[in-house]
Formats: C-alpha cells, structure tokens, sequence
C-alpha cells in the first residue's frame, strides 16, 4: 500500500505497525553490554537520511538533574540562574523550558518565584513521580508541563520494577492518561533508551502514546534519555545505540514530531554533544541540557555548548545571548562555590589562554591566528596569555595588552622596554625554582614597581 508523506512529499509504502513483543526473557544486549569489558559498537551498516526540523531550541535541566550532583542551591541562586537562562535564550525561546523539583518547600518556593518574574522563556516545568499526590501537587503549582519516568529497557522493567513489558506499558498508559485527566501535559522521559528493545517496546509504547495525544488534542512529548552515555552517531551503527536510528524510529514508525520529541543525554563515553546535535540533526526539536553540564556521574550536555553549536549550524544566534555564558560561569564559580575545570571550552578560565611564546607572538600580531573566534565580542571573555618560563617578551605584551583591555594607540609592543624589565623579574623568579604560572596580582604589581606612571594610565583605561 502506498501513501503520500506531507513531510518529505514522496510517496511511500505504508509503514509498518511495530506491536509490543511481550517477552518471558530481558533482552539485555549481553553481546553488547557484557558488563565486564567495554561496551561494543556494533554495525549493520543501515544509513538513515537526515531530517532537521524547520525549529530546534534546547531545555534545561540545571534545577532538577543537574542539582542532583551540586550543593543544592539556594532559591535566590535559582532565581538568579533563571534570570540568566532566559537572557542567554532571548526573545525567541532558544532556552524554551526549564524543569523544576517540587517536592520541598524551598523547590516550591523557588518554582514560585520564577513563575513571578513574567518571563515568557524559559517556561517552568516539573518532574514528579507517577502518583496522584504528585499530580495534585503540579496542578497547586500551576506548572502546565510535567516530566514522568517512564523507564523503557528490560534492565529497568525487569530488574528494577520487576514487571514485564505489558505490565510496564499498561502502567505507564495509566499514569500519562492520570496526567491528561488533571488537565497536564505529560512529558514522557523514555529512562535508557540506548539499552531499550527499540521495535519490541519503544516504539510500540511511543505509538501508543501518540494515539492518545491525537484522542485527547493535548501533545504528549517523548524524552529520549541516554541515561549511560551510550548513544554512538557513527553512519551504519546498529540499534540500540544508534542516536539518528532512534530519531528515525521515533520518527518514522510512530509518528512522533519534531516538536514532540526531545533528547536526553549523558556524557559517559564524552559523546553528549555530538550525539545532541546528532539528533538535531535527524530529525528532533529539542535537547535538554544543564548549564555547565552539571549532572550525576560524568553530567549533562553543556547548555553552552549547544548554544554556540546552534549558531554554527544554523549560521546565527536565533536573538540569544551569548555574554550571558560567561556570567553563568563566574557566578557558579563566585557565589555557589562551584569550580569550572579550566580547559573547558566556552566557560574554563583556560579555554581562550596560551601559554607557548609562539602562540603568544602569534596573539600579539594578530589574535585571530590563535583564538577560535571573537571570544570578546561573542562570550566578553578576550583571549588572553598565562604568562610563564615559556611565556617570552610576545607574552608579556600580549598580558598588559589583554589585561588592561587596552586601546590600539595605547598598546604595548614585544620590544617595549616595560615587556623587557617584567620578564627580567619573571625569568629570575623561574630561575630561582617557581614552577607555577604568574598570577594577574603578581604582575600587576610587578608593572606597579617598575613603572607607576604607566601603571596608572593603563589602569584608568582599564576602569573605563
């Protein structure tokens, strides 16, 4: 039978109903996931066309998985972030929603407070449990969206809530339908999809749900959550690792749209952000992440690194804010106590810092040679030189030039005599054993000691 599909306007055979396979044995992947060697990636060589969505935006999971693995936050640290998760996302929601614990009275307290500031993006969502309690609690909240676990492999099913699939799927139809019933929007977190029998229950129960979301005219959202990091977007990978095979599946066989669907990584195998815009890529609106890419064990994705991935891919910033990345990093670093790893790109007080004189003399002449992009214009984060033993006279220049943000006509050269008298003392310094690199203080008042007069100029500038 054939059918004429409105999305790719080309006539296709019908596609196959995929049933739930209710079986007596897990299907655990054991010659994938052995456990005591490291999983395998396996191939069959099936290649699936990619199928961007006219939208894709990110969400964010900074206050309910994220804040699982910090100090829990306090609510003006919250409210503070939300400020500047919707600043980072402008007027166009590219940070469009924003879930939320609600269970104590300080998580209350603090969904109520954003709720407070008006702001159209990012929406406040909720995570609950599958209980009526919970769903009476969402309603008080005034929360219009919930997300609810609904663990999809037979790991979970079977060794975790001790079920069998149509036992799981039954109880999470009921749970989602509960939902519906109190006027709320599920969001349905498929837990371990990259372990999950994807033609046996996944989507089978995507279907599913899809069918009630066309009875009832609510939309019903699909989370597609790599709960281990073991997602693969090599060409050809088979199932179920395969990130763009899933978003086709979803896609294909059990209609799910692009804006219903959202991905849901973790970044065990350091494979969270390819597999994020993989899944961009084939077919899905949305990827959820947590500002710095905190979360249990090895985090979320990057919330900045989708950000700037956006642009690359779509060639501009769709109105968000990209300076508001770094204020996220200092206030996380300045206020909640948390330490960014230097090198992280984007947001670590490494990531635009050269040590090696060479790339320091390459900055010096011309600072696109050795710096990604604009990290000034774009992150207000100028690029900038660690001075060092390695540093030579091109580092030195290149600090009081970056430090002090000095103008063209004020700037230092290699060869200015003030360049020679501070590597003098910072030679002697590592002459004498230092084995550490100079702090900005240090050479501040280095700068001080030998020449005031030049000291106060720069310094004025810098205070402009």
């Amino acid at each position: 039978m054939l059918e004429f599909n409105k999305r790719t306007n080309l006539l296709t055979q019908a596609k196959y109903k995929y049933q739930l396979q209710d079986v007596e044995e897990p299907n655990l992947y054991r010659e994938l996931y052995d456990y005591t060697s490291i999983p395998k990636v396996a191939f069959n060589n099936r290649v699936v066309p990619m199928n961007m969505p006219d939208e894709i935006w990110m969400t964010d999971t900074t206050f309910r998985d994220g804040q699982q693995s910090t100090s829990p936050f306090t609510v003006e640290q919250i409210v503070h972030l939300f400020k500047l998760l919707s600043r980072l996302g402008g007027p166009n929601g590219m940070v469009r929603q924003s879930e939320f614990f609600i269970y104590t009275k300080k998580d209350q307290e603090a969904v109520r407070r954003c709720q407070e500031l008006g702001l159209k993006f990012p929406e406040v969502t909720s995570w609950i449990r599958a209980t009526e309690k919970d769903f009476e609690l969402v309603k008080q909240m005034g929360v219009k969206e919930t997300g609810i676990l609904v663990s999809c492999s037979d790991y979970h099913i079977f060794k975790k809530m001790k079920l069998n699939r149509r036992q799981a799927m039954d109880k999470y139809l009921g749970v989602v339908k509960s939902a519906l019933e109190h006027g709320i929007r599920p969001r349905c977190h498929f837990e371990d999809i990259t372990r999950a029998d994807f033609y046996g229950f996944v989507v089978p129960f995507a279907t599913e749900l899809m069918r009630l979301s066309r009875e009832s005219g609510v939309p019903i959202k699909v989370r597609a959550c790599d709960t281990m990091g073991y997602g693969v977007n090599y060409p050809g990978v088979a199932m179920p690792r395969s990130v763009q095979g899933i978003m086709y599946g979803l896609r294909h066989y059990a209609d799910v749209p692009a804006e219903l669907l959202e991905w849901h990584g973790h970044n065990d195998f350091y494979k969270v952000v390819t597999n994020a815009a993989t899944a961009w890529l084939y077919g899905c609106s949305s990827v959820n992440c947590a500002m710095l890419g905190i979360g249990e064990r090895t985090g979320n994705c990057p919330l900045e690194a989708m950000a700037v991935e956006y642009a690359s891919l779509r060639g501009d910033t769709n109105g968000m804010d990209l300076t508001a990345i770094t204020e996220i990093a200092d206030y996380f670093e300045r206020e909640i106590g948390y330490s960014v790893p230097p090198r992280t790109p984007f947001v670590g007080r490494s990531f635009n810092v050269t040590r090696a004189g060479v790339h320091a003399d390459g900055l010096l002449k011309d600072e696109e040679i050795y710096n990604i992009f604009d990290t000034t214009l774009i992150l207000n984060r100028p690029a900038s030189v660690a001075v060092d033993s390695h540093s030579g006279l091109a580092g030195v220049a290149h600090w009081i030039n970056s430090y002090f943000r000095l103008s063209d006509e004020l700037k230092v050269d290699k060869r200015d005599p003030i360049c020679q008298k501070l590597k003098a003392q910072v030679d002697e310094l590592y002459a004498q054993g230092r084995n550490t690199c100079m702090g900005d203080e240090e050479l501040e008042n280095m700068l001080k000691d030998e020449d005031f007069e030049l000291y106060r100029v720069f310094s004025d500038h810098r205070r402009r």
